[in-house]
């Protein structure tokens, strides 16, 4: 295994749809502008409640990446 060194980045992501959800469009997005992503660990999860029901889910996480 290679010697790496890692940088974390906090997140957070929203769904009306799962938690699951909000971790991929927050895992996504950062893609889109940083490289070498190698993992990620949820910190928090919250929600909304709307008439007696979840509105939406908001997930924080820490996501990992390698520096070059």
């Amino acid at each position: 295994m290679s010697e790496h060194v890692y940088k974390l980045l906090e997140l957070t992501g929203s769904s009306a749809i799962s938690i699951e959800d909000a971790v991929q469009k927050a895992v996504a997005k950062a893609s889109e502008t940083v490289r070498n992503i190698h993992w990620f660990v949820v910190t928090e999860t919250r929600g909304h409640v709307v008439d007696g029901k979840v509105g939406h889910w908001q997930v924080s996480l820490k996501v990992g990446f390698t520096l070059e």
